[in-house]
């Protein structure tokens, strides 16, 4: 297990996603200085990236140590990225990276850590009441994947459940979305919540909605579609967008029904993050709540956009909470 104050010392700080790699270095707890931000498929591997950024520092203050949050599940052996073709093993990576020690945790893993720790100024509410110090929380997030986590509380703090629940089977609450998801599964098979609640997932749902009127969808990433989205409310793109905030809805308060989480329910990832807005103005909150006869169970757990530019790093530079 990774503990508190285990190294002392600046650490190498990284958060590895499917599209970006995020890189600092923590002291006393913090982020110290700033964050780097590298393209990750301008690198071969992810020993590649962090030396990139290792080599831009003063050789003085080069750290011994280091935490790296990945999206992928974290086993013995090799670890491969879920949606990147990176993959290596973490004592081959200490050693390429010349470090002293190296722990590996999963991204989610890393913004479970911060959430307890954030600010006013790191969240916004969207939705519900007041969050009890009590009761569990979950981490939910749409990026180049999809992450989620949990933190239960116990005795002296609060134990962080890692999860793969992005790949859970998603499940329709329209005759719209049942259409969409029909025809994702003649595409993939199993249609998991990641295929619909992510970057990628949002391009899938505009082609899937294109296709169902016969037509053909025109090339395009999740970035123009949310601004496409934006620009015209009838395109296909808008409607895409919508339906992206209504499974989202979906998958969040099914993970709040799981875990009974009324110390609220976290919103993080890119896409929210670039939509703040919109995902306030969105039917996020009403789906969220429309689940029958446990509505009113659902309506107090309070929801939050994490607005931190970069939680992941503020969770492995404070550490665990422990």
């Amino acid at each position: 297990m990774i503990k508190n104050n285990s190294h002392t010392g600046p650490a190498l700080i990284a958060d590895i996603g499917g599209t970006n790699a995020r890189f600092a270095v923590a002291r006393d707890g913090e982020i110290a200085g700033n964050v780097t931000v590298l393209a990750c498929q301008d690198h071969n591997n992810l020993a590649a990236a962090a030396n990139t950024f290792l080599n831009s520092l003063n050789p003085a203050d080069r750290p011994k140590y280091g935490i790296i949050a990945v999206a992928a599940p974290v086993t013995e052996g090799t670890v491969q990225l879920t949606n990147l073709n990176w993959q290596f093993s973490k004592d081959q990576l200490c050693e390429d990276l010349k470090l002293d020690g190296l722990d590996i945790v999963n991204d989610f893993t890393a913004i479970a850590w911060a959430v307890p720790r954030l600010q006013a100024c790191d969240r916004r509410q969207v939705g519900g009441g007041t969050p009890r110090t009590d009761a569990p929380i979950v981490v939910i997030g749409p990026g180049t994947g999809l992450g989620v986590s949990a933190l239960v509380p116990a005795l002296d703090g609060w134990v962080v459940l890692p999860t793969e629940g992005g790949h859970v089977t998603m499940a329709g609450s329209t005759v719209m979305e049942d259409k969409v998801l029909d025809v994702l599964r003649h595409k993939f098979g199993h249609v998991s919540a990641e295929r619909v609640l992510s970057g990628p997932g949002l391009v899938n749902i505009y082609e899937a909605l294109v296709k169902l009127e016969n037509q053909s969808p025109k090339p395009i990433g999740p970035q123009q579609v949310s601004a496409n989205a934006l620009a015209d409310p009838a395109s296909h793109e808008a409607l895409a967008l919508r339906m992206f905030f209504d499974f989202l809805g979906t998958a969040a308060s099914n993970a709040a029904l799981s875990l009974d989480a009324h110390g609220g329910v976290y919103v993080a990832g890119g896409v929210v993050g670039n939509l703040g807005d919109a995902f306030a103005a969105s039917g996020f909150r009403r789906r969220f709540e429309a689940k029958g006869r446990f509505e009113s169970y659902v309506a107090d757990i309070p929801t939050f956009a994490i607005t931190h530019p970069f939680a992941a790093l503020a969770g492995l530079a404070a550490g665990p909470l422990v």
